[in-house]
This record gives C-alpha cells, structure tokens and sequence, in this order.
C-alpha cells in the first residue's frame, strides 16, 4: 500500500488564540479557513510539509456529540487530556528557547527520555499537549 498521513485534527476553542500559536509561534502557514455559525475550522501545516495538514476544529461541532460529552470533552482539553500531538525538531534546544520567550504554556523542559527520545512538551492555548522530539 502506498498511504500517507494527509491530515490530523485538533480541537480548538478560540480562534485567535489557535492562529497566534500555530501561525506566529510555531510558523505553520494557514492553508484554509472556514467558518460557520461562528466556529472556525483552521488548516495549517509547516511550508516544508505540503502534503501534510493539521486540522484545528471546534470539539462542539459533531452533532453526534451530547451535552455531556461536551462538557466532558471542554473538562478534558483544560487539563490537557483530550489530545496530543509529536512534532519534531533537529534542535530542540534553540526550538525551547523560543517556545519558552513567546510565553508558551511550558509542560516539560528538554529532557532525555529513559526510551531514548530527547523532548519536551508545551500546551497549546486548546490546552492540547504537544510534545517536541529533538530529530537528527
């Protein structure tokens, strides 16, 4: 088979916030944007990975969803428990150093994992936990 990964999602619960972190932090361009009934579905992606998309949605859309998954899904995100997302770096060091400057909600300085990754992670401001591998 020949299968790629052509996008993911996010759950996202404030458009400006979501923009300023993915865009103006991490340097994803936006690739497309749709809006309904004031929820915003944002598509970005890093300008080197064209073939790949990361899907900022609203967790309230689907609806299939009940008033309480809603409210368990909203509980989960302030925790950052409902989704996670790895990304890479060849220099997690200075790719910190950045995150830590733009006043990104820090959950774990660079450290050498026991199984052999170096990471660290941050929330977005979804609270979603991204994790950043050092790649070489």
């Amino acid at each position: 088979m020949n299968i790629t990964i052509h996008s993911a999602f996010l759950p996202h619960d404030d458009r400006d916030a979501a923009l300023a972190f993915y865009r103006d932090i991490l340097g994803f361009e936006v690739r497309k944007e749709v809006g309904y009934n004031g929820m915003y579905w944002i598509t970005v992606g890093h300008p080197d990975q064209p073939g790949t998309s990361l899907v900022l949605h609203p967790p309230a859309a689907d609806p299939g969803i009940t008033d309480d998954e809603r409210r368990t899904i909203t509980e989960m995100m302030a925790k950052g428990t409902y989704a996670i997302l790895t990304l890479a770096t060849p220099d997690l060091d200075k790719t910190f150093a950045e995150l830590e400057a733009s006043g990104a909600d820090i959950v774990q300085e660079p450290i050498e994992q026991p199984y052999g990754i170096r990471d660290c992670a941050v929330r977005d401001p979804a609270g979603n936990l991204l994790r950043i591998n050092e790649v070489n």
